[in-house]
């Protein structure tokens, strides 16, 4: 958008504001079910400020406004908001109830959407109205719908089931499992809103946000493993019903309330997730007089832990994922080196690519196509306006993924077009360094990913370098690319890691106005012996991303023996298990870019391209 459309959409807003007796208003980038990915209808943030981001808030008062991003979106929100109508801020360094606490007054009244927050955020937010003197306002209706003038209808996709020979376990077995849980708790129910764990826990599978299978659905699971479901009717296909089984009661999104409402008149004890659940949910139990309890929503856990067949899908979809990507990469960089490619062309190649692949469903995320200076931008998607051509001297950073009826993949690999500078090189070869210390780690079960975080740091850190994004996140089966509640971050997690988790290892650095630099596989969590002489239990990582790591950026120099030897036993894996899924002219690409490092030959100084 450019300013003047900010600036009206703005004004329009302030008006509205006024008009409902309110000082300011929050918006942030969420829907009903918190989700990463959110339909057009919800996409109110972009909307009004033209920030497209995957995360962050906009806070409009009638003389100042600000949108808070995290790291991730330092420069792109800069390059997308007009400076002159919000200010720009880093949500950890300068979080949002710091601003409120210093420009509101008391008296004002600034109006949320209770639809659009968690119980945990409304309570930051009332603790910084209240030492401002200013009183936080949950509105019936969001201000910012009434000003928007063509939004988009909510979405209609298909709920489909998903079969168990993908899920490994059937939605009767789930049920009970979370039901004995909440049982053993002392639970009537748990509310769901968070349409991953709807679809985990009854074998569905939808459509209504792009390149997540999600349902937009609420459920009540009930400690008897009975389950209300509520979706639209609209979005339920022939045998759906059947395939739920007559424990499941379907019913409108609508009758939520009443059915809250119902658990409270019974004075029933109901879970619901503070982190994840929007407020409305327990302002609507409270006032009904049910007894709520701030716990996990009880499907992320066991969700995280993958079963045995969803570790064998997850191992083939990335089997043939890497196919895809190794035929992208064996002709990427010859292209690029007779000026035949730019950022967008490249991704519609993958993406064209990838769906060839058996079992492949749509994209994981849009996939970042990143040349030169660009790969700096954390999270760059290439438009019309910044789409440049790939060439020699360029760093080339392309960040993608794949959903799979049996698997989510989602892998970063950086390479060189022609020869990398020898700053690029020992940059690299860091960020590599952080990537096998990761790959490798071996820690005691109960360890949580926070833990973890530094070892893919330090080979940064040594030299005064780091990178302003965590280094892991969980992933989910045929779900979400980005699952919690596991996560490998500097953000302090409680979450031990625990076998079946699948995380991405994904150690970074950015130099802006240069290039970027991003080595990311998937692993899954896994059961080590215990050493001799040692004691418990112990975990590690088993690396399911296969795809070569551009040999031509490391400096060998800087690796240790044990490093160099991960590394080569590495490609030598990816070279087996890969080669055999390959065309003729790929598989040469293939051996040629998994030679050891003391043979690179050819090679030298020519990024892993063939030729």
């Amino acid at each position: 958008m450019v300013a003047a459309d900010v600036a009206a959409r703005l004004e329009a807003l302030r008006a509205e504001l006024k008009r409902q007796g309110l000082t300011g208003f929050l918006v942030p980038r969420a829907d009903e079910h918190q989700g990463e990915y959110v339909p057009p209808r919800a996409q109110r943030l972009a909307w009004l400020t033209g920030f497209t981001g995957s995360a962050g808030v906009a806070i409009v008062l009638a003389d100042a406004a600000a949108v808070f991003t995290d790291g991730r979106y330092t420069l792109q929100v800069r390059a997308q908001v007009p400076g002159e109508l919000f200010e720009p801020h880093h949500i950890t360094q300068s979080p949002p109830e710091e601003w409120l606490r210093r420009r509101l007054r008391p008296g004002d009244r600034l109006g949320y959407d209770p639809w659009l927050h968690t119980g945990d955020g409304v309570e930051r937010l009332e603790a910084a109205c209240g030492k401002a003197g200013a009183e936080l306002v949950p509105c019936p209706a969001n201000p910012l719908d009434a000003v928007w003038g063509e939004q988009p209808p909510p979405p209609l996709a298909p709920v489909v089931p998903h079969d168990t020979r993908y899920a490994g376990r059937s939605a009767a077995d789930k049920r009970r499992e979370i039901a004995e849980a909440l049982a053993a708790g002392g639970t009537d129910a748990a509310v769901l809103t968070a349409p991953d764990s709807i679809a985990w826990l009854l074998n569905v599978r939808g459509s209504d946000v792009a390149y997540t299978p999600l349902p937009h659905a609420f459920a009540v699971i009930h400690r008897d493993a009975t389950v209300d479901l509520f979706v639209d009717a609209r979005k339920l296909t022939p045998g759906l019903v059947a395939h739920l089984g007559d424990a499941v009661r379907t019913a409108e999104p609508a009758a939520l309330g009443p059915a809250l409402d119902r658990l409270g008149a019974a004075r029933r004890t109901v879970q619901a997730d503070p982190a994840a659940t929007a407020v409305w949910v327990f302002q609507r139990l409270a006032a009904a007089g049910a007894r709520v309890v701030r716990a996990p929503d009880p499907c992320a856990l066991p969700k995280a832990c993958k079963n045995e067949v969803e570790l064998a899908g997850a191992r083939a979809a990335h089997r043939r994922d890497a196919a895809a990507l190794c035929r992208f990469l064996a002709g990427v960089l010859r292209e690029a080196r007779g000026g035949r490619l730019t950022e967008i062309t490249a991704a519609a190649h993958l993406d064209a690519l990838r769906a060839e692949q058996p079992l492949f469903r749509e994209p994981s995320f849009p996939t970042i196509s990143a040349a030169g200076s660009n790969g700096a931008i954390v999270h760059y998607h290439a438009t019309p306006a910044t789409d440049r051509p790939l060439g020699p001297g360029m760093l080339y950073l392309v960040d993608s993924g794949g959903q799979y009826l049996d698997g989510t993949t989602d892998v970063t690999r950086t390479v060189a077009i022609g020869a990398p500078s020898a700053e690029q090189r020992e940059r690299f070869t860091r960020v590599l360094r952080g990537h096998i210390a990761l790959a490798t780690a071996r820690f005691p079960a109960g360890t949580t990913g926070s833990q973890l975080d530094a070892l893919a740091r330090r080979p940064l850190w040594e030299v005064g370098l780091d990178y302003d994004h965590g280094t892991g996140h969980g992933v989910g089966s045929y779900l979400g690319v980005h699952e919690g509640p596991q996560r490998i971050s500097k953000i302090p997690n409680a979450v031990a890691l625990r076998p079946g988790m699948i995380c991405s290892n994904e150690p970074g650095y950015y130099k802006p106005g240069a290039y970027g630099i991003r080595i990311e596989s998937l692993v899954a969590v896994t059961p080590l012996p215990t050493p001799a002489g040692g004691e418990g239990e112990w975990l590690g990582f088993e690396t399911l991303t296969l795809v070569p790591i551009d040999t031509a950026l490391v400096e060998p120099a800087l690796l240790t023996a044990e490093e160099a030897a991960w590394l080569g036993a590495y490609h030598a894996r990816v070279r087996a298990e890969i080669t055999p899924l390959v065309d003729p002219d790929t598989a040469a690409w293939l051996e040629a870019a998994t030679r050891p490092l003391g043979a690179r030959g050819a090679r030298e100084g020519g990024g892993t391209a063939a030729g």
